[in-house]
């Protein structure tokens, strides 16, 4: 198991948009709110001038912002419910994951860069590969939509499952990706063949998932 260590970086901030993200760095249980760390750290993906970047944050830190991937990340755009099963793996029989977003009935999984190269050529090779639903893949030249620093009043649009918090976070791999899809593709082939002494529901009944969520 990978072991992280969270380093802090003391230097200043300057954006007030930093000082105010900073009143949540003392509750580590909030998982899905930026720190100030988290946010120089998404801030570092924009293309051009970092401050500009750090600038349109303090004006609108409730917006979501398009960034670039291939540098600072490279992002793994899943199913929700099968991204909900990799993470249970990968918290609870891995290392764990890096940041996760959801948006727009997907999950996006942080990823190191070169990710989005190397996992597909992976999964190919992978004999349980057919039974995972086919990411998809965002590396150099393709942009995402992060969830804005501060959850706004609305609940649609963009949020935070696993928020940054810290201006180096440790990111998955293809290797940890390619563990985690395999274990789940698996758990959800083992509930498939379990022997029920029910009646198979009806075609048009409705299916509910109670499975625990983290």
């Amino acid at each position: 198991m990978t072991t992280t260590t969270w380093l802090r970086d003391e230097t200043p901030y300057t954006h007030d948009v930093f000082r105010f993200l900073r009143t949540g760095d003392e509750d580590r249980h909030q998982t899905a709110r930026v720190t100030a760390d988290g946010a120089a750290w998404l801030a570092s993906a924009a293309s051009g001038d970092l401050g500009a970047a750090l600038a349109r944050w303090e004006t609108r830190p409730e917006s979501p912002a398009v960034l670039p991937c291939g540098t600072v990340f490279d992002v793994v755009s899943v199913d929700p419910v099968f991204g909900r099963r990799m993470l249970d793996r990968l918290w609870e029989e891995g290392p764990g994951s890096g940041p996760v977003a959801a948006h727009r009935g997907r999950m996006l999984l942080f990823a190191a860069p070169g990710t989005s190269q190397r996992l597909p050529a992976l999964l190919d090779w992978e004999e349980w590969g057919d039974a995972v639903p086919r990411p998809l893949c965002h590396g150099t030249g393709d942009a995402v939509t992060v969830p804005p620093l501060v959850p706004g009043g609305s609940g649609s649009g963009p949020r935070w499952l696993v928020a940054p918090d810290t201006r180096s976070p440790w990111l998955p791999g293809p290797e940890v990706m390619l563990w985690a899809c395999v274990r789940a593709a698996r758990m959800v082939s083992a509930a498939d063949v379990r022997v029920s002494i029910f009646a198979p529901a009806a075609q048009d009944a409705n299916v509910y998932d109670v499975s625990r969520r983290r």
